[in-house]
């Protein structure tokens, strides 16, 4: 197996037997990607050097005007889609093997979760992992401590309130917050 086969199959949404070849795969990735983060989160380095550990650990070019305070955990990294203008604070928890698109412009809270993957709610297949992807539209605003869930995406121009669990999918547009977040209002475009 390689990584473009990995992502196929994360992308397909199909079931990851637990210690299958897809599983144990994943955990290579997982151990690789925790080398790199120990590296981007042990010392300071300039923006220029976290672009270089974030195209190591995507493999993707790291936007030239996108940028992120460390520390940054990951369990994957490699299925993880960043765009021009994105911020990510620090502490933030990308667990990408389902995906994560984030659109441009979008700036993304301190401590954040971003989580792809469930268990299997059968107790005898609770070691499977089910992949769901997590699309972040543009110039979404997500505050400090924000969880969101697999399978949810967020339309353009929202904004999630500090501490919010999102378990749904967001409208464009559009204030959520809570546990679980709830509309709150309409974005005032005018302002």
């Amino acid at each position: 197996m390689n990584t473009k086969e990995f992502i196929e199959i994360m992308d397909s949404g199909a079931e990851v037997i637990a210690f299958s070849e897809v599983h144990q795969y994943m955990t290579y990735l997982s151990n690789e990607a925790m080398k790199l983060t120990s590296e981007l989160n042990s010392s300071y380095h300039t923006p220029e050097e976290i672009g270089e550990i974030m195209e190591k650990l995507t493999g993707r070019k790291f936007p030239d005007t996108a940028y992120m305070f460390p520390p940054f955990y990951t369990d994957c990294g490699k299925n993880t889609k960043l765009s021009e203008g994105v911020f990510i604070n620090a502490g933030c928890q990308f667990q990408d093997q389902g995906g994560i698109t984030i659109g441009k412009g979008t700036l993304v809270g301190p401590k954040t979760v971003i989580a792809t993957l469930n268990h299997h709610q059968n107790p005898s297949k609770r070691a499977n992992l089910i992949p769901k992807p997590v699309t972040i539209g543009s110039n979404v605003w997500i505050g400090a401590n924000v969880t969101i869930l697999p399978g949810v995406t967020i339309g353009d121009g929202a904004i999630i309130a500090a501490g919010a669990v999102v378990t749904k999918d967001v409208a464009e547009n559009t204030i959520v917050g809570g546990v679980p977040a709830k509309y709150i209002k309409d974005v005032e475009l005018g302002y």
